[in-house]
């Protein structure tokens, strides 16, 4: 059995591909599956350590964005995904997949592309409200079709579509309750804010608690994740606005947490800052009261779309980007921390937003999809 996975460019759809990856070799041993092969096709690896983690090949796709905004670069990237699209027709025909799972992004339309003309069947996943582009136009051939949030159902055909939920990795799918505060190094008696920009990180939402910082840390310890890019700068920054603040180590600065410290935090805070990405069903997962602020020019206006069904739940508040400044975000903080009334409504209405079995419906039914093209 070979099964292709294809996405790419963010963390939100690189990491779901992982959890249902990892549900496809459970399921393998437990159902005595020989030879499963699984295979990322994508621009870039994104993440080779968790690819080899799960047994998974990594094949190069040249793939190229499709900006909404005149650009040179479109131009070139035409280019880039003609090539692609040659690339993946090659290696789709050389390895013969019994089926491919796509998860969205620019970066799966060369082999989701191949496969449509090689006729392998497909099956795909939407994480946000509303599909993106490529989400829409790969729905109309795709055998089987699982969505994030139910509202995103109503654009496929409903004979074929599911509401599974997010896939999630196995080991995000628990907080850690204990050794938080001995293993980031801050005080178990003072409130924790975790700041997350996502895995490309957020620039606004880096500038924002930068600009509040010194008010932010007499009142609560901040675990602030930048991303890899704004890093160096909001480093540097925020050694200079700390300077002689003898507060400043209640500030922990982190380009990426991994698995351990991302558990690890999650079981220590009081309410998380995020994007209004995939990883809100991690936060709902974990039952963590929520302050959302949505990229406000997505495309599709999708992340504006989650944050608000987020929101309808319960789940979470949002704040829109036009109306971001420091002192909003510390006030809404101080509001969510100082309500428990309200923090337990949070807590409560995630239930609504997460499925704990996601992962393994999905799994289960890209298994199913593999053996009967199979026996076909």
């Amino acid at each position: 059995m070979k099964i292709v996975f294809t996405g790419g460019g963010t963390g939100g759809h690189f990491y779901p591909i992982i959890a249902v990856s990892e549900r496809v070799n459970r399921i393998a041993d437990e159902q005595h599956l020989a030879n499963v092969q699984m295979y990322y096709f994508s621009d870039a690896p994104y993440d080779e350590s968790a690819l080899e983690e799960n047994h998974i090949e990594f094949q190069q796709i040249s793939a190229g964005k499709m900006r909404l905004y005149f650009s040179v670069k479109n131009i070139i990237d035409i280019f880039k995904t003609g090539w692609g699209i040659v690339q993946a027709l090659y290696r789709l025909f050389t390895l013969s997949p019994d089926v491919v799972f796509g998860k969205g992004g620019y970066a799966s339309f060369p082999t989701l592309f191949a496969a449509r003309i090689l006729r392998i069947p497909v099956m795909i996943h939407e994480s946000d409200s509303a599909p993106g582009r490529v989400g829409r136009w790969a729905g109309k051939f795709a055998k089987r079709i699982a969505v994030s949030y139910p509202e995103a159902a109503k654009h496929f055909d409903k004979t074929k579509t599911a509401w599974t939920g997010q896939p999630v990795r196995l080991g995000l799918m628990r907080k850690l309750d204990i050794g938080g505060y001995e293993y980031l190094k801050l005080d178990e008696h003072v409130p924790v804010v975790w700041i997350i920009g996502g895995s490309l990180g957020a620039k606004i939402l880096n500038d924002s608690v930068l600009e509040v910082l010194p008010e932010l840390i007499q009142d609560y310890q901040i675990i602030h994740q930048t991303g890899a890019k704004n890093y160096p700068d909001v480093l540097a920054e925020s050694h200079l606005r700390l300077e002689g603040n003898k507060l400043a180590y209640r500030y922990k600065v982190f380009p990426f947490l991994d698995e351990l410290a991302t558990r690890m935090s999650a079981g220590i805070s009081r309410v998380v800052v995020t994007r209004a990405g995939s990883m809100l069903f991690e936060i709902a997962g974990w039952k963590i009261p929520a302050i959302v602020i949505p990229i406000s020019k997505s495309i599709g206006d999708h992340q504006m779309k989650n944050a608000y069904n987020y929101a309808r739940t319960g789940a979470g508040l949002v704040i829109e980007e036009a109306n971001l400044t420091p002192s909003v975000l510390k006030e809404e903080i101080d509001r969510v921390i100082a309500d428990k009334t309200l923090q337990d409504k949070m807590k409560n209405s995630a239930t609504e937003i997460t499925s704990q079995d996601a992962a393994d419906v999905i799994g289960q039914e890209l298994v199913q999809l593999a053996i009967g093209h199979m026996e076909a």
